[in-house]
């Protein structure tokens, strides 16, 4: 399958410091790999009902949210670019993940073996010095690969807060080079074998 990267933007800010250095990330790939950029503001999804107990209930799949499971399931690698928000996902990124599980019980959708062997990558941009800060968007972005049977690329980590800031992070646009370059072994599940 040739590569197809997907990038979900989760800003609710037009180009900001994550998009950019995501932006400068995606420069570094080849020119056949195919990319495409989805903005979850300019294509919000309706707040995720949870229906797995209610078997009579059909999941629609329609407008935004059918454009973001067709695109996901077309793509090879997904990456994830939200910024920072309180010391997790942003929550249109948090949205686009609630649907996951609905798209896992949805029939004939086989979602988890479809996504199983694919890449989950994350890029964020943070207003703190201290890098653990993202401890927990990185957590949410690695558990969620694993309990896929997905690889997990790890997340490209930024510095910035005004608009403009992460092109003065030097070490965050050297990182961004090689960062789709390497990805670490297939992520496991801790309940699984």
């Amino acid at each position: 399958m040739t590569r197809r990267f997907l990038f979900v933007l989760g800003s609710s800010r037009d180009d900001g410091n994550t998009e950019t250095l995501a932006r400068r990330a995606a420069e570094q790939l080849p020119e056949d790999v195919e990319q495409q950029w989805i903005d979850l503001a300019a294509h919000p999804l309706p707040d995720f009902v949870d229906l797995r107990h209610d078997s009579d209930r059909v999941r629609p799949t329609e407008g935004n949210v059918a454009l973001l499971l067709d695109a996901t399931l077309a793509a090879t690698d997904i990456v994830i670019v939200s910024p920072l928000y309180w010391y997790s996902v942003s929550a249109h990124t948090k949205r686009y993940l609630d649907y996951w599980a609905g798209w896992l019980r949805t029939p004939g959708l086989d979602f988890k073996p479809t996504m199983a062997g694919r890449t989950l990558w994350g890029v964020t941009v943070l207003a703190e010095h201290e890098p653990a800060v993202a401890d927990p968007l990185i957590g949410t972005l690695n558990n969620s690969a694993a309990y896929m049977g997905m690889r997990f690329g790890g997340v490209l980590l930024g510095n910035g807060s005004k608009p403009g800031d992460v092109l003065n992070d030097a070490e965050a646009l050297t990182r961004a080079k090689a960062f789709f370059q390497g990805e670490t072994p297939l992520a496991r599940f801790p309940h699984e074998s």
